[in-house]
């Protein structure tokens, strides 16, 4: 039973569907330029990438590119199962396989290494020093850095004088000639292009650990490889997972740039990945509809991949990109 006072106390009024509105335009308003930067966003977004998606359709037809795509004729799914088909599909895969496995499992975990090991650096001078150094490769085109490559891996490069200097080899070789040594090539020069800056998110991750944390654990003895270990990768334990999620999902991906700029007629056993193909069939054999089937499957792959991944993640640890 309700008191007096509870019966007579007026009913608590609720927010009108009016009154919410203008709340939401006044909160729209105040972040008006804010708003607009984000709108311009979402129209290059819309311009570029889903406006394109039209084209799609010319994986299922034969398209000729003097026609417009709406008169060229349906061939239904006969691109794919030429592709599924080919003499080359074996090498392709197992070449972006190949590429893209390794660098995962070696190249991910580098560089949350190098932001757990220059989190306890307590020069701040050296690991100012180290971030520029370890950064600015990153700031460099895989045009400049392949030139940079070529030349250093040549018959007559930096790499063979160390190399004879030290007895190592009695020969000169010319390692870009050479598909044995293509894979190894691609995985450590993009490691080291992209260490110190793919690092910069898991130190961002690291700052916002609470200090109180390492605190305790010095009071209880504990060292700072315990410290690493215990309190600083759990803590950025949600991070890792996004970008691992991220990286599984862009396995198909073997960085056509770098791929582009290596490459040559020699090595093109060892070089030769889904996206070189799709743009050696699209772009130079003028294949339009096959290459964009070809691509068109991939990025259904690599859907499959993304969203199996989140699921296992979820799984495991509860954390998901969705």
């Amino acid at each position: 039973m309700k008191t007096e006072a509870e019966a007579s106390a007026p009913a608590p009024r609720t927010e009108t569907g009016k009154a919410r509105g203008q709340k939401w335009l006044r909160k729209l308003y105040g972040q008006r330029y804010l708003q607009v930067m984000a709108l311009l966003g979402v129209a290059w977004m819309i311009v570029f990438n889903y406006i394109p998606m039209y084209g799609i359709i010319i994986a299922f037809k034969e398209y000729d590119i003097i026609f417009p795509m709406s008169m060229a004729p349906w061939v239904g799914l006969d691109h794919f199962k030429e592709f599924l088909s080919d003499d080359m599909l074996l090498t392709v895969l197992r070449n972006t396989l190949g590429i893209s496995l390794i660098k995962l499992i070696i190249g991910f975990p580098l560089p949350i290494l190098f932001a757990l090991l220059l989190n306890e650096v307590r020069s701040v001078v050296f690991k100012k020093w180290t971030q520029t150094i370890t950064y600015l490769p990153h700031f460099l085109s895989w045009v400049i850095l392949g030139g940079i490559l070529a030349t250093w891996l040549s018959d007559v490069g930096i790499i063979n004088k160390i190399l004879l200097g030290l007895n190592i080899i009695d020969a000169p070789i010319n390692y870009l000639a050479e598909p044995k040594y293509f894979w190894t090539i691609i995985i450590v020069s993009d490691i080291w292009k992209e260490l110190g800056w793919s690092a910069i998110i898991y130190l961002a991750a690291i700052s916002s650990v609470s200090p109180e944390y390492y605190e305790a654990a010095t009071i209880d003895g504990a060292g700072r490889i315990q410290k690493m270990r215990h309190i600083t990768l759990p803590s950025i334990m949600g991070t890792v997972t996004i970008l691992l999620i991220l990286a599984i999902g862009n396995v198909l991906n073997s960085n056509f740039d770098q791929i582009l700029v290596l490459r040559n007629q020699l090595n093109e056993s060892a070089s030769t990945v889904i996206d070189y193909y799709v743009y050696q069939t699209g772009l130079v054999d003028s294949r339009f509809s096959y290459s964009t089937a070809v691509g068109l499957l991939k990025s259904v792959i690599a859907l499959v991949l993304l969203v199996g991944a989140n699921f296992v993640t979820k799984k495991l640890n509860n954390n998901s990109l969705f």
